[in-house]
């Protein structure tokens, strides 16, 4: 039995996911040594240089390079992708734990509130409430903690109202533990799994979803280096000048592969199906 968990613990999927969000971390931490240009340094006589020794990934349209850029660029990603999902979960995990363990008019009022939410287009609710509070990373991360945490609260809510009746949760409740003690002592650590697993897709939905705010040009703000932003000033030059969309572009993908790949291990490792 041992081996077999090692084997899954050490699955092929998870150390390639691991593999690849280890290798941006890395990159964001070394930033400042391993980048060989200023991200926001902008050199005129360089402008929309292809690929080469001195710069492997190009330079745009200000002369800034793009392996500096995207190296930077890596830091403010994985910072949207951290906090896009912590406080949807949190808020989730807390609003779904007393809808599905309290029940009757609680549940009724907080699933009107999910369903109010899920009336409206994800991407467009999100847009509005940034277009209110105005552009910015501040404003971004706001509306996810406004919008990100249905997923949560349902899969939660879902979970505790069939592990409430669990042989083990009716005795916590006969032996007079309090309702607190039983919901976020016994009921809510044996819910959560499924939570975690779905915090590694939903990082994907958030690095997209932050990318597209930024390309829209209202999430973070030039000349910060973000991958969003990288791909939207390249559009203009895209039949001249590939280079500059297409690596931030493909960081992107490889990023949310690497979140997929951990989602779908960690998956398997604790039986959740998504």
């Amino acid at each position: 039995m041992s081996g077999a968990a090692a084997t899954r613990r050490l699955s092929p999927t998870l150390l390639v996911g691991l593999g690849i969000l280890g290798l941006f971390a890395l990159a964001a931490l070394a930033a400042p040594v391993i980048a060989p240009y200023d991200p926001i340094y902008q050199e005129a006589t360089a402008r929309l240089q292809p690929p080469s020794f001195a710069h492997p990934f190009g330079t745009d349209n200000f002369g800034r390079d793009i392996l500096s850029r995207i190296i930077f660029g890596a830091r403010v990603d994985l910072q949207m992708a951290a906090i896009g999902v912590f406080f949807p979960f949190v808020i989730g995990t807390f609003i779904g734990a007393l809808a599905g363990f309290f029940g009757g008019l609680v549940d009724a009022v907080l699933m009107r509130l999910i369903d109010i939410i899920l009336a409206f287009p994800f991407l467009v609710l999100m847009l509005s409430i940034i277009a209110i509070l105005g552009p910015g990373l501040s404003s971004f991360y706001i509306a996810m903690a406004l919008v990100g945490w249905v997923s949560y609260a349902r899969l939660i809510r879902a979970q505790i109202l069939v592990l409430k009746t669990a042989d083990y949760a009716v005795a916590a409740v006969s032996l007079g533990f309090s309702k607190p003690r039983v919901l976020f002592r016994h009921l809510l650590p044996n819910a959560v799994a499924g939570s975690v697993v779905f915090c590694m897709s939903d990082a994907v939905l958030v690095l997209l979803s932050g990318a597209a705010i930024s390309y829209l040009g209202l999430g973070v703000q030039p000349p910060t280096a973000e991958w969003g932003i990288m791909v939207a000033e390249g559009q203009a030059f895209l039949s001249q000048a590939w280079w500059i969309t297409l690596f931030p572009g493909l960081s992107i993908v490889v990023l949310a592969f690497g979140f997929s790949l951990i989602g779908d291990a960690l998956g398997e490792m604790m039986g959740v199906h998504e």
